[in-house]
């Protein structure tokens, strides 16, 4: 998976619809999700469309998520949320403040308000998530 910097650096130069496509290919390089882990144990809530986040790896030196949507731009969101985060350490990720991380693609003002409602909820998940392989590494 590429850089959340790498992502951006392509991300800038680029306009309106050459950016939905970045989006969307992003979501198709999105590492496989088996259907069987989507489920609603998985699914993030408040999202317009279906977005499911599985936390694969349970190291807490290093994250690793599955993820998956069933709306190509959405799917494309998600892949930048999982960018930020993936095989970082469970401390690194507790701490981070992902918004500002992805601040600089302004998905608010390029993408509809209903497409982006759901990333606080997926990026919560994900921090809660290494917020208890981090505490549980600390005991």
């Amino acid at each position: 998976m590429r850089t959340l910097s790498d992502i951006l650096e392509e991300y800038e130069f680029l306009e309106g619809d050459e950016r939905y496509g970045l989006l969307i290919e992003l979501g198709r390089t999105l590492e496989p999700m088996p259907d069987a882990l989507k489920t609603d144990a998985t699914l993030v809530r408040g999202c317009s469309a279906a977005v499911w986040v599985y936390p694969a790896g349970h190291e807490a030196e290093r994250l690793h998520f599955l993820a998956d949507s069933n709306a190509a731009i959405t799917k494309g969101i998600v892949a930048l949320v999982i960018a930020a985060v993936q095989d970082k350490p469970a401390t690194d990720v507790a701490a981070m403040d992902v918004m500002a991380a992805l601040a600089p693609f302004d998905l608010r003002n390029q993408l509809s308000s209903n497409r982006t409602q759901g990333v606080p909820n997926m990026i919560a998940l994900v921090q809660e998530h290494a917020a208890r392989l981090a505490a549980a590494g600390k005991e």
